[in-house]
């Protein structure tokens, strides 16, 4: 240490060797580490990554296995939504029996979600809504490319996330056909039991 006149104190050493030579460059040491490694860039959208098994992208509205919606216009995802993204009206099904005294519904519950918008501008994508819905009817998908120029087409209508129709489902509104009662819809059922001819059999599982 120098006093006010430029001239150091007695009895005191200078810089070490590894005061010198290494610390000015130990700095650069993650530099050095990684400037000869292998670039490791992802070539989007050209090369397209796998994203992995539980990956939380865009939702998807479930179906049961003759086509009626899962959703029964609870609106629990809603409430459980900490970025109020999610906007539900539910409304209850019509049992007035069509010309074959058969009652046409959306849902297999007493209510059905009637309208369901997703606000993709204010989700953070964070799943809670999926751990709120008690009938496995909302999930999220593996999709994340939900970038768009314009603020409207980011908010997501009922139509954008129900699941497509699968052989052997049908449009929605129409009667129950896994059964005369509610036993296949709450999982009291079993399994290769008889359904309505030509419909499939009631396996359980997620549509």
């Amino acid at each position: 240490m120098a006093d006010q006149h430029g001239s150091k104190r007695t009895g005191e050493k200078g810089p070490s060797l590894k005061e010198q030579l290494w610390d000015p460059v130990a700095g650069f040491g993650v530099t050095f580490r990684t400037m000869f490694r292998k670039v490791v860039t992802e070539q989007y959208p050209k090369e397209k990554l796998p994203t992995a098994p539980r990956f939380h992208g865009r939702h998807q509205l479930n179906r049961w296995p003759d086509g009626l919606e899962k959703c029964v216009g609870c609106e629990l995802c809603a409430w459980a939504c900490p970025a109020d993204a999610i906007y539900v009206e539910g409304a209850e099904n019509d049992d007035t029996l069509d010309a074959d005294g058969q009652s046409q519904r959306y849902s297999a519950g007493e209510r059905y979600g009637r309208v369901y918008q997703i606000n993709y501008l204010r989700c953070i994508l964070c799943g809670l809504c999926i751990e709120a819905c008690p009938t496995r009817a909302l999930t999220m998908t593996n999709e994340y490319e939900l970038a768009d120029d314009s603020r409207a087409s980011l908010i997501y209508e009922k139509s954008d996330l129900l699941a497509p129709l699968l052989p052997g489902m049908e449009q929605p509104p129409h009667p129950q056909l896994l059964g005369s009662d509610d036993d296949y819809y709450r999982g009291e059922f079993a399994h290769g039991g008889t359904a309505p001819e030509g419909q499939p059999a009631a396996t359980g599982g997620d549509a």
